[in-house]
């Protein structure tokens, strides 16, 4: 699986440490995607930043960043620390939404397992600053006690073989706002590693931040 759109490679200050970050800048920017990934994931992930390079092609600029130093990471509860990494999506949210490159675009979350409940919680904190989420393979039931106040349009991505997660997630979207969605992709696994589903997670992304992810 390749990635070959450009993109530079940031260090970002948060509380006490610094977060390595890798941006997409597309041309003629319809919004930024800031994506919160897995567990034992980081900016390097292949699938997020294949999802990323075609939501460029897209006209959408996005955002991969290590939730957690390498220090951190080496610590294995802090993997599972839904707090901590909310908070820290919190604050690059927050900085991001200040760089030059990117400063007031509308600002979607893209979660991957776990990362997709850190993303609805810090949703839920930051209220209307979040137009639009997407959730791959991911956690929502992780976010259950926030999920009556995702007002963001969301959509849910799973695999069709993915039986336990369908159920965690059909779980989870009884519970969200008005705009939401569930989409099953037939035949893929918790990765998307069949071949051509993860471009079609990707598609069914770019689609739903083209209807949803607009600025006031």
């Amino acid at each position: 699986m390749k990635t070959e759109s450009k993109y530079k490679e940031i260090d970002i200050p948060v509380p006490n440490v610094h977060l390595k970050s890798r941006f997409r800048i597309a041309e003629h920017q319809k919004g930024l995607i800031v994506f919160s990934h897995g567990s034992g994931s980081s900016r390097l992930s292949s699938r997020n930043n294949y999802v990323a390079e075609l939501l460029q092609k897209k006209g959408f600029s996005s955002l991969l960043f290590d939730l957690l130093t390498e220090a951190e990471d080496l610590i294995y509860e802090n993997r599972f620390n839904i707090d901590l990494l909310t908070q820290r999506l919190i604050y690059v949210t927050k900085w991001v939404g200040k760089y030059k490159d990117t400063l007031d675009l509308p600002i979607g979350y893209f979660g991957a397992s776990t990362g997709a409940a850190s993303a609805l919680y810090a949703t839920a904190e930051l209220g209307n600053k979040i137009k639009a989420i997407v959730s791959r393979g991911g956690r929502p039931d992780l976010a259950m006690p926030v999920l009556n106040k995702i007002k963001a349009p969301t959509l849910l991505i799973v695999g069709g073989n993915d039986d336990v997660v369908i159920e965690l997630n059909k779980k989870a979207y009884t519970q969200l706002g008005d705009i939401k969605k569930i989409e099953i992709v037939e035949n893929a696994t918790h990765l998307f590693s069949e071949p051509g589903k993860l471009e079609e997670v990707a598609l069914l992304s770019s689609n739903w931040f083209n209807n949803y992810l607009k600025a006031n």
